[in-house]
């Protein structure tokens, strides 16, 4: 007899999670810290909060942020330091943060 309604050979869709997997950064070491810390161009630091340095990567995640952790302080958008702007990335370093791999 066969096993009971176990599949004798990988799926597609199993296959399909362990490439994305092996292939997507998901933000640890060294190149996630970058990213956090918004050292190269195209990761998720994007904009700086300009009281207390904490980086997000929209405008909605830094008003959601400001009302919890300044909520004395009125929040202005044109105040925040857009980090992208600022620094400069090598086209050839893949982005952090970024779905997909250099295999493709």
């Amino acid at each position: 007899m066969t096993g009971k309604a176990k599949p004798k050979k990988h799926t597609a869709k199993e296959i399909a999670a362990k490439l994305d997997a092996a292939t997507t950064n998901r933000g640890g070491g060294k190149a996630g810290q970058a990213d956090r810390l918004g050292q190269d161009k195209g990761g998720h630091a994007r904009l700086e909060c300009p009281l207390c340095k904490v980086t997000a990567p929209d405008v909605k995640s830094m008003q959601i942020h400001h009302e919890a952790r300044h909520p004395k302080v009125p929040f202005d958008g044109s105040r925040l330091s857009d980090l992208h702007a600022t620094t400069s990335a090598e086209s050839s370093k893949p982005k952090p943060g970024i779905r997909g791999s250099l295999k493709k």
